[in-house]
Formats: structure tokens, sequence, C-alpha cells
């Protein structure tokens, strides 16, 4: 069973995922959720709260993405920085980091079978997810 978050911690994450935190110091925040800033921190350490402390960044960040994508390719030719552009190639899909299993029994792969595993997954997650919001 999925640990379910309080409402206090939900208004942290929110407001701990804000850039620049909206502007609130660590302090502020605990005081808006009624808790120290110990427990604050605490609630920092709890894989249930990271975890969708992180889903909360990511959604926050979604409008900026294409912008930081674009800047990656104007620092890495502005900078002639290879590092930068094999990240701008990576982020659009151009670059993969080609990966070879060799298995001691001489077995073949089922490539179908591990897509299907990874899908599944994926749903799994998904649903812990749709979980965890509701």
């Amino acid at each position: 069973m999925t640990k379910r978050l309080t409402s206090d911690q939900s208004v942290a994450i929110e407001w701990l995922a804000l850039p620049r935190k909206g502007g609130k110091t660590y302090e502020e925040i605990a005081a808006i959720c009624g808790v120290t800033a110990r427990t604050l921190e605490n609630w920092r350490k709890d894989a249930t709260f990271d975890a969708e402390y992180k889903r909360a960044v990511r959604r926050s960040n979604d409008a900026r993405l294409p912008e930081l994508v674009a800047s990656l390719t104007d620092i890495a030719i502005a900078d002639r920085n290879a590092a930068m552009a094999k990240l701008a190639l990576q982020v659009s899909g151009m670059l993969t980091d080609k990966i070879e299993v060799e298995t001691k029994d001489g077995a073949v792969t089922d490539v179908d079978a591990l897509r299907e595993r990874i899908a599944a997954l994926q749903k799994r997650e998904e649903a812990e997810s749709s979980e965890i919001d509701d």
C-alpha cells in the first residue's frame, strides 16, 4: 500500500517545487504548513514525499522545457562546448547511448517481452501516481 501524504505535506511540496520556492524561505514554508523547519526537513527525507516533490518540480518546469532545450543548443554553439552539444542531441533523441548485453548461455533476448514488461511497469507507476493525486 502506498503511503498517503497529508494536506500539509502537499502544501509544502507545492511551495518547494516553485522556482526559488515562490520567494519563501524554508522557515516561512514550514510556518505556512503549521510545522517546524525540522519537520519539513524530515519530510524531505521521506521517500513518498520526495517522489511527489520530484513530480511537482517536473510539472512546475514543463512549460519552460522548450526554452531550456533551445538554450542547450545556443550554449553548445556559442561556447563550442562538446558536452553541451552531446546533451542537446540526447535531449532531442538524436543521440542515444547504445548498450549491448551478451548472455552467458547464448540465449537471444526477447526484446518484445522486455518492452511489454517496461510498459506494464510504467502503467503500474502511473496508477500509483494517480492514487497519490487522489
